[in-house]
């Protein structure tokens, strides 16, 4: 058995969770043992294709021709579309058809979680919709001090200074209006968020709440140093993630993963895998999420950080690895 993995215009996605969705994926077939090639004038059994744009239908559809069963990878819905880049509702016209053009013509969608399963499948598209989840590399996040070391050096952090992450691009959904707001409520903390868009893709609303953010919310952008990242995971107090629509969120998986202490908007994604006060918080707004966090920064419950780690531990990279690898052999079944 040998895997198309296809990710249209690599490059540019990189640096987003698609681009890292793939190097889950390759990773998922190294230790699964299924054969991959990330060509599509190779040769392969399955195409398993992950971006939306107009030479992943061309693939689509010349597989088909051929006779070469595809999935189409659900990592985005119309949700999670909902206020993201600028001009979102007039960019929705042609997103949502490309959407539908793909999930429509798929053989097979392969999606994160049971709750992007439920919309995808509420779309009535009639295509057989499995749940994977993008899964998580939990040996690249065990702790490393030196790390933690780097971090701090990065963004030249006293021993003593409390410190809270996020991470995600710069959309109004991700909540990152609220990650400075609740800044703004606790000035003796360092708030930094991780990761980059374009001022020309990011939002009137964005643009002027990072330009009117607290002098202790710091914007880092997008760090090539993957040190100082994990290092970020590894000795931040909390990582605060006030996200409005997620499909699965691959850095609430990095924060479990690093045994981050988890502050997450209660919304409908986590709903079957997270619990507040198990092995995460949950909060609603704002002064929810000032109290929490708080109450975080004072006192660190490793019972709850060490139950957040074995849920994320049913998502490892080997245990994902096998799921897709069952999806895989059971489509080649039915095609026979």
């Amino acid at each position: 058995m040998k895997v198309l993995l296809y990710f249209e215009n690599e490059k540019s996605i990189r640096k987003s969770g698609i681009g890292r969705a793939l190097r889950h994926q390759i990773r998922a077939c190294e230790m699964s043992g299924v054969e991959y090639t990330l060509n599509p004038k190779d040769s392969f059994d399955i195409a398993h294709i992950n971006t939306y744009m107009f030479n992943s239908y061309r693939i689509l559809r010349r597989c088909q021709k051929k006779g070469i069963p595809v999935i189409v990878h659900g990592h985005s819905t119309k949700e999670d579309f909902r206020d993201s880049f600028r001009c979102w509702k007039l960019m929705s016209i042609f997103y949502f058809w490309r959407l539908k053009k793909m999930y429509s013509h798929a053989d097979y969608i392969v999606t994160p979680t049971e709750y992007s399963k439920g919309l995808i499948e509420n779309y009535g598209y009639n295509k057989k919709v499995y749940a994977v989840s993008n899964g998580i590399d939990l040996k690249a996040y065990a702790p490393q001090p030196e790390n933690a070391e780097i971090f701090r050096k990065y963004f030249n952090l006293s021993p003593e200074q409390k410190v809270v992450i996020g991470l995600g691009l710069q959309f109004k959904r991700k909540g990152i209006a609220d990650f400075f707001e609740v800044a703004r409520k606790m000035p003796d903390v360092k708030f930094i968020w991780f990761s980059h868009l374009a001022p020309i893709l990011q939002s009137h609303f964005v643009r002027k709440a990072i330009k009117h953010r607290p002098s202790n919310a710091i914007m880092a952008g997008y760090v090539e140093d993957y040190k100082v990242v994990r290092g970020a995971f590894q000795n931040a107090d909390a990582f605060f993630f006030p996200s409005y629509e997620e499909n699965e969120g691959i850095v609430t998986l990095e924060a479990l993963a690093t045994k981050c202490p988890c502050v997450i908007r209660d919304i409908g994604v986590y709903k079957d895998w997270l619990h507040d006060g198990v092995d995460c918080y949950k909060g609603h707004n704002n002064e929810e999420f000032e109290q929490i966090l708080r109450k975080v920064l004072e006192h660190k419950d490793q019972k709850i950080i060490d139950e957040g780690y074995r849920v994320v531990s049913e998502r490892s990279i080997d245990k994902v690895g096998t799921k897709i690898k069952d999806v895989y052999q059971e489509i080649l079944s039915n095609k026979k």
